[in-house]
């Protein structure tokens, strides 16, 4: 079964719904305290305490409603707003000399927050619709615009749009983050799977073409249709077109069949248990020419590290067999260290021309490109490979003890 990969999506508009909560309390507060300080002013007082009393008693209620974009519906900001014109028309029954003196409205600021609220809830152009009839509603309570109320109405015009933008352009973006981690874990997971066909799959088709061949006859057919599907499976894994067969005979012979006793990636205990001991598994790969060096204490890895780890070395030593042939020798060396584990692989062969690599990755035999490289890259490690021709290679493969996220491999 695939390996899940969770993206976590954080809004980014969350700390604006927080900034919006406490912006309506203070600015409730302080609408508040500028009646207190001025009530002698006041021809009609009752009106500003009603009013002030129905803006607090609104404000505390209707807290759950801005603490998030699902809370604040169509409906609320309507009625938000509602409360909000109501208060600045109801300011010259209140203070008859409110229009002459230029005073502050019975909401003061607090009308800005009805505004925002339909900034970061639907964009600029909800912000442009709300700050318009907020200005509306400030010029018919002056009575005639004056320098201070246009200024006033057009700042509040300008920062709203200008907010309602911003929420537009960080949801974009936050959708654009979301589809490209997307795109990354599927294709993490494209190369998970291409390792382990490349692990399994196309070695038994080589196997079946080369034994097919040697057979003639209908096998001889047989062996045909394989190598047929081990290029159509190679093209597939990596994401190129279709091409016509380009796998040599040294490539499938010697190849051989490897089905991994490793713990199941599906089950939790296997998942998310006990480190184990790399040595274990990577004793079987030793032979009569497989030499295997470790510390000789417990080399002691997370599952998934230990699994993943074992199975680029046994990618290793299968480049050795096809490619170096029968008659080469290998070595496994183990070096324990606090921070990682390394393990390096090292042959006796003819060692591998120059950029042979990049032509194998192009004609879609993908080994060390995902079955060592994709692997330590996702344990954030590194593969790094060191060939001479006529000296044999090096396969030096590193695994942090602590996941340290993905790096790049060299």
């Amino acid at each position: 079964m695939a390996k899940r990969e969770r993206v976590v999506r954080m809004s980014v508009e969350q700390p604006l719904w927080r900034a919006l909560t406490a912006y309506r309390v203070g600015t409730m507060i302080y609408a508040v305290l500028i009646f207190v300080f001025g009530r002698e002013r006041y021809e009609r007082p009752w009106v500003a305490i009603a009013f002030l009393a129905v803006l607090c008693v609104w404000t505390l209620v209707t807290l759950p409603k801005v603490a998030n974009a699902v809370g604040c519906t169509k409906r609320f900001l309507v009625a938000d707003l509602t409360v909000a014109l109501t208060g600045i028309l109801l300011t010259p029954l209140a203070d008859e000399h409110a229009q002459s003196v230029d005073g502050p409205t019975l909401p003061t600021i607090w009308t800005a927050g009805a505004v925002l609220a339909y900034a970061i809830k639907g964009g600029w152009r909800w912000a442009g619709f709300a700050s318009s009839l907020v200005a509306v509603a400030n010029i018919i309570e002056r009575g005639h615009p004056t320098r201070d109320t246009l200024h006033n109405v057009l700042l509040v015009w300008v920062a709203s749009i200008a907010i309602g933008y911003v929420v537009e352009v960080a949801r974009a973006s936050e959708r654009t983050l979301a589809r490209a981690l997307e795109i990354e874990a599927a294709t993490r997971e494209r190369e998970r799977l291409a390792r382990d066909i490349h692990d399994s799959v196309l070695q038994v088709l080589a196997m079946v073409q080369r034994r097919g061949t040697a057979l003639g006859g209908e096998a001889a057919e047989l062996g045909r249709m394989a190598g047929e599907q081990e290029v159509a499976l190679r093209t597939l894994v990596a994401g190129g077109p279709s091409r016509p067969s380009l796998v040599s005979e040294d490539e499938s012979k010697g190849a051989v069949v490897r089905m991994a006793d490793y713990p199941d990636e599906d089950n939790p205990a296997d998942a998310a248990g006990s480190p184990v001991d790399l040595r274990a598994l990577l004793t079987p790969r030793a032979g009569a020419r497989v030499t295997l060096s470790d510390p000789g204490a417990p080399v002691l890895l997370p599952p998934e590290a230990a699994r993943e780890l074992t199975a680029a070395v046994g990618a290793a030593l299968d480049n050795v067999r096809v490619h170096a042939g029968d008659s080469a020798r290998a070595w496994i060396l183990v070096e324990d260290w606090p921070d990682e584990v390394i393990v390096t692989v090292r042959d006796d062969g003819p060692g591998i021309p120059e950029g042979r690599l990049a032509q194998a990755e192009g004609e879609g035999r993908m080994g060390v490109a995902l079955s060592i490289r994709g692997r330590l890259r996702d344990l954030g490690g590194s593969a790094e490979l060191i060939s001479v021709p006529g000296q044999g290679t090096e396969v030096e493969l590193k695994v942090p003890r602590e996941p340290r996220g993905k790096a790049g491999t060299r």
